[in-house]
């Protein structure tokens, strides 16, 4: 174990946020912005509430997510596959940390970067919203556990890209859709009954029930299904990632 090197690593890694903050942290909170407004705003006052909450307020938690989910996945990803192409991965495997060190220096990253915009988000929608947190330990036990299966996930792809438009792949296909057919935008009961028991396999209908009820008290998921689902995705990513660097994968000449 190396703390101190550990901790050098983690903040020269997160102080590189900080350079070009136009482009991890403020583009995610403008588009946001524009999600409120247009989602929020207008669409909204013609929906009125959902489960008594209007639908501003209804919507806000899932937007939250979906930013911390693509901060999160962009920063680690990205990190991962220049790391690679630059080869400057060769001197993290040769230093004194573990394989279990380099991983947690490059999610924590990811984990910073997604709780920051997902924090701005929330204060920018203090503007538009009567946006409040129901349960504030919630909010922030959530926003950690998905920025970090986001972060690992990131990995995965930045060690599986061989090129660098294959780092947009699973983004386009796969963690997009499954965002929005999550209930961002609308309550699982609008739905035909034929069609949400499919929902509910979606584990992303989870995170945003999750980040629901944490900000306006309103759950319409188990909660031990959902918080089962979170805990197991953290330990399986974490450990598939962690046998990647142990074998070498595409790390390694």
């Amino acid at each position: 174990m190396n703390p101190i090197g550990l901790l050098a690593f983690i903040e020269r890694h997160t102080l590189i946020l900080f350079r070009v903050p136009i482009q991890t942290v403020f583009t995610p909170l403008i588009t946001a912005v524009l999600y409120i407004f247009v989602f929020g705003k207008i669409v909204g006052e013609r929906i009125g509430d959902i489960m008594g909450v209007p639908y501003i307020d209804f919507v806000l938690p899932g937007l939250v997510m979906m930013n911390v989910v693509m901060s999160s996945f962009t920063d680690t990803s990205s990190g991962t596959y220049f790391f690679r192409f630059t080869r400057s991965i060769e001197e993290l495997l040769t230093a004194p940390f573990s394989y279990g060190e380099i991983i947690i220096g490059i999610v924590t990253r990811g984990v910073v970067r997604g709780l920051l915009v997902g924090t701005g988000v929330y204060v920018l929608a203090l503007f538009f919203t009567s946006a409040s947190i129901a349960h504030l330990g919630f909010f922030f036990l959530y926003a950690l556990a998905v920025s970090i299966i986001f972060s690992l996930v990131g990995v995965l792809v930045g060690i599986f890209s061989d090129h660098f438009e294959h780092l947009t792949i699973l983004n386009t296909f796969l963690i997009v859709p499954l965002t929005f057919l999550g209930g961002v935008f609308n309550s699982i009961t609008m739905l035909p009954e034929s069609v949400q028991p499919w929902v509910r396999l979606n584990p992303f209908f989870y995170f945003v029930d999750s980040f629901r009820f944490a900000m306006i008290g309103v759950r319409e998921a188990n909660t031990t299904t959902g918080d089962t689902i979170m805990g197991t995705l953290i330990v399986l990513l974490a450990f598939t990632v962690w046998y990647l660097f142990k074998k070498g994968y595409k790390i390694k000449i």
